[in-house]
């Protein structure tokens, strides 16, 4: 069974059949995927060692553990349609943005094709251009958010859109919380607090308090995974100190956990990230939140430079976009301002089929970064915009 060649779903489908994996319970399914590294971002193994990964990629890691996870979820429902059928229906449904990222896909009519397609584009981002360390970390630790998304479109395929939607909002609330919760940050911890305010910014709607985040999650795989996010965001500088403890600690009472589900989730990371600190790139580094920001800025400024030429051309069409981008270098912009800066640069995202990356989970935290660049990065689209000081 090979990932990266047509007809793998179908044998790997095949191979499963014979297994007894879906009867797990779900909370020890969950662990063993965190162990596998597919909750952290970073894939060192097959969940429950079902496939043998000894010649895989970290990629093809990711596609299996991907499509293991939904076919576990799917089987603990059961519907009456196929699940290939089923799991295409809940990605063209999932959201206007997750849709026009897949469009160019959809004309393929064989349906294991055509998911074996969409499962790659969604996991895949070039990587010529884009640093492994990021896209583990921000997009492939965000992939469980999907996940999340299909087990509520097995129980109630309305407003699935919605749910996805405030399921992103109310993490994004509670990550940001515990980064804020730092006593002592160091210069990229501000960074990351500054950008995580950015990127709400320019959202179309306002995120949700940390009361109201809280009243969001609700299932156990939910609870389950905000507090290994949380987890995650704490350990940036690789220590957990008291205040994020503290933090925990009122996470566990907010979501009705007890103490081993902390403790454990503590356990799991420190184990995680010590164990193979050697073999993903991004654990090497000595300031996680100085890696992710300096990878950030990276991915921005290379996206840029890539479609220079397309992206000068769609913003010269758009003298609203070209005003607003130029006062940006001279002053901070509105609320109203980020909102239409953000709406006209999703219309732009649309249409250049590499800047796709906006439209994924976590990828809107980039959108600041995106805003604070391209005048540096394309100047000559801009001599007729610069605002001139007085």
């Amino acid at each position: 069974m090979n990932p990266s060649a047509s007809g793998w779903i179908k044998k790997l489908l095949k191979q499963v059949s014979e297994t007894m994996y879906s009867q797990t319970e779900t909370s020890e399914f969950y662990n063993k995927l965190k162990h596998a590294g597919f909750i952290y971002g970073s894939n060192i193994k097959v969940v429950l060692d079902i496939v043998k990964t000894i010649d895989f990629t970290e990629e093809e890691r990711c596609k299996i553990n991907l499509l293991l996870t939904y076919y576990y979820i799917y089987k603990k429902k059961q519907p009456n349609e196929g699940f290939i059928d089923n799991l295409i229906r809940y990605y063209k449904s999932i959201s206007d943005q997750k849709q026009s990222f897949f469009e160019e896909l959809f004309g393929d009519k064989k349906p294991d094709s055509l998911l074996e397609k969409m499962i790659h584009k969604r996991i895949h981002i070039d990587d010529n251009f884009i640093s492994k360390s990021f896209n583990y970390f921000l997009i492939n630790a965000l992939l469980f958010v999907d996940v999340l998304g299909y087990q509520r479109f097995l129980k109630d395929e309305n407003n699935i859109r919605n749910y996805v939607n405030n399921l992103e909002s109310a993490l994004e609330t509670i990550v940001f919380s515990v980064i804020d919760a730092k006593s002592k940050k160091t210069e990229y911890d501000h960074n990351l607090i500054k950008l995580f305010e950015d990127s709400i910014r320019h959202k179309s709607s306002e995120l949700p308090s940390y009361k109201d985040a809280i009243t969001f999650i609700n299932e156990p795989l939910e609870k389950l995974y905000v507090i290994d996010l949380v987890c995650m965001a704490s350990w940036t500088d690789m220590v957990i100190d008291k205040e994020e403890r503290e933090f925990l600690n009122r996470l566990k009472t907010d979501l009705a956990l007890n103490n081993d589900n902390i403790k454990q989730s503590v356990d799991d990371i420190n184990a995680f990230y010590n164990e193979h600190k050697e073999n993903v790139a991004f654990l090497k580094s000595k300031n996680l939140a100085q890696s992710f920001y300096d990878n950030s800025s990276k991915v921005v400024s290379k996206l840029i430079k890539r479609n220079s030429k397309r992206l000068t051309r769609e913003l010269l069409e758009s003298k609203e976009a070209m005003a607003l981008l130029a006062q940006s270098t001279q002053r901070n912009l509105t609320d109203e301002e980020q909102k239409k800066i953000q709406s006209q640069l999703l219309d732009i995202f649309k249409s250049i089929p590499s800047l796709a990356i906006f439209m994924l989970p976590g990828g809107m935290l980039l959108l600041p970064l995106f805003v604070k660049f391209i005048p540096k990065i394309l100047p000559s689209a801009f001599d007729d915009n610069r605002i001139e000081d007085d």
